[in-house]
């Protein structure tokens, strides 16, 4: 399937050792001596970044779900207008230069309400210093999307006063990550690598069919296959799906449906994976499934970002591809 020398040869900039060592890095980081944010009772929380750092947002908008806090995640310039000095603001921009993150924060700034950044360094560092507002630094590792469970789980020790899940919880998902690690690392390059299965399987266009609870991992996989694979990806809520989307595979494509299901999906999202199974088996249609782990949300997710982002990995490696550079973006970005 792949052994360990191509791997190395064609990503270049080693990427998967820092996925080898997430669940590390992870644990490292939520034991860190990071300053616990001293919360108030906020109704309001506004996560803002784009990327990897706005799916950071996503996930604590799930974890969140459960409480009488309004959440909003913020992928652009623009707070929401009722964002007013009770609201909590928090901007994550892992590079530190992220002008919609920036943006944000600057007018979080001049509205007053309660902020606190993360960020590596860069202009949000500088900025933060200069107009004295709260944020915690926190090291790059390779790259900003690898960086991604330095930044969640250190977020997680910040604010885990305001969060419905306790420290137990955060163990229990570092625990499963490790476990998932010894299938899905590039120590294990055989059949038994779920995430290098997964890889060959993926064609030319994916499309991913996710439950409301597990959008975090979805959007997160579509932002992956793009960056990592460079192929197209497309992410839709699997009810949402069902009024529109489903007509679009009255064509044929080069294109397949994954269904990332969770294990306790409402019984009326379980009954609608059963009519689309049933619709793509009538037509032919190959499709593969993928469950959530047992476990609280975090759990559940941060374990199915693990796979999809191995798999995103794999698939680049497998078509030649590395997948470090991203020089698109690299594009967008010298123009802003």
């Amino acid at each position: 399937m792949l052994d360990i020398k191509t791997l190395e040869q064609i990503d270049s900039k080693n990427m998967h050792k820092i996925y080898d060592k997430w669940a590390e890095i992870a644990e490292k980081q939520f034991i860190s001596d990071f300053k616990v944010l001293d919360m108030k009772k906020y109704d309001h929380i506004v996560f803002a970044g784009m990327g990897g750092s706005g799916t950071i947002g996503d996930l604590f908008s799930a974890i969140l779900s459960k409480t009488n806090i309004h959440v909003d995640v913020v992928k652009g310039y623009l707070l929401p207008k009722t964002v007013d000095k009770n609201s909590l603001v928090i901007t994550t921009s892992i590079s530190g230069n992220t002008v919609e993150t920036l943006t944000v924060l600057e007018n979080a700034r001049e509205i007053g309400c309660q902020t606190i950044a993360f960020t590596d360094g860069g202009k949000m560092e500088i900025y933060c210093q200069e107009k004295n507002i709260q944020f915690r630094k926190i090291p790059l590792q390779h790259s900003p999307r690898a960086s991604f469970t330095a930044f969640l789980y250190s977020m997680l020790r910040v604010l885990q006063p305001v969060l419905p899940i306790n420290e137990s919880d955060i163990i229990e998902s570092i625990d499963e990550m490790k476990k998932l690690e010894k299938v899905i690392c590039s120590k294990n390059l055989s059949e038994s690598n779920i995430a290098l299965n997964l890889a060959n399987w993926i064609p030319d266009i994916l499309v991913i069919y996710y439950p409301w609870g597990l959008e975090a991992s979805a959007i997160r996989f579509k932002n992956s296959l793009q960056e990592n694979s460079k192929i197209h990806a497309i992410s839709e809520d699997v009810i949402e799906v069902c009024h529109n989307g489903i007509v679009s595979w009255s064509k044929s494509y080069n294109i397949k449906p994954i269904l990332v299901r969770g294990t306790d999906d409402y019984v009326k999202t379980k009954e609608r994976w059963g009519i689309l199974k049933e619709f793509f088996e009538k037509e032919e249609i190959e499709y593969k499934e993928i469950f959530s782990i047992s476990g609280n949300i975090l759990t559940k997710l941060i374990n199915l970002i693990y796979l999809f982002d191995y798999t995103s990995i794999y698939k680049a490696v497998l078509t030649g591809i590395d997948p470090t550079p991203v020089k698109a973006i690299d594009f967008v970005k010298d123009r802003l």
